[in-house]
């Protein structure tokens, strides 16, 4: 995650100003707008440290990569609404740190029997296509996102739960457009 973001994330979230963020940090407006337009891009440590106060985040550790953000829900199931809502960060080891690119928080229990439960972060690599037997991130129709296993036959894309009380989603020739990969699950954290 890039420092831009991260500024233009808590700015809009809490509509501060580049003055209010300036002033806190000890620096101009000027500078801080080039912190978000990605203009700058060696920021002293001191600074940093003053952002992560501000913000009640580790901004080094996340524009280094070992803090991914939690960008939302997923459905373990069916029928929830695709919409990016920031809930926050996750820790990631270092050697995590470069394979995926984001958490998402699950809903339901679709995917039990892969040991992914209702509460859980899945961590997800972004792609657009993943190998059959694949657990992955599916958007359908541009409007709902779903976890599955992903399995690909001739002209068939199956959308498989492991939970035996959920039916299978098949997509047949034209249908498999109504489908979009956003990810690869690579893991998940279990959360009682």
């Amino acid at each position: 995650m890039e420092l831009k973001e991260i500024i233009q994330y808590y700015r809009k979230k809490h509509g501060w100003s580049l003055e209010t963020i300036g002033d806190y940090v000890g620096v101009s407006k000027s500078t801080i707008k080039r912190w978000e337009d990605g203009e700058s891009k060696h920021i002293p440590e001191t600074k940093l440290e003053k952002l992560s106060e501000l913000f009640g985040i580790n901004v080094s550790a996340c524009i280094h990569g070992t803090i991914k953000p939690i960008l939302g829900y997923v459905k373990a199931g069916y029928d929830l609404y695709a919409e990016e809502n920031l809930l926050g960060y996750e820790e990631v080891s270092k050697c995590d740190a470069g394979l995926g690119d984001y958490y998402l928080k699950v809903q339901g229990d679709s995917m039990n029997g892969s040991r992914i439960y209702d509460g859980d972060l899945v961590y997800v690599k972004s792609c657009q296509d993943v190998k059959s037997g694949d657990l992955a991130v599916v958007l359908i129709d541009g409007q709902e996102v779903t976890i599955k296993k992903v399995i690909k036959k001739k002209d068939t894309v199956i959308l498989m739960a492991s939970n035996p009380a959920y039916e299978p989603r098949i997509f047949i020739k034209e249908e498999i457009r109504r489908l979009t990969i956003l990810g690869k699950i690579l893991h998940v954290k279990v959360y009682f």
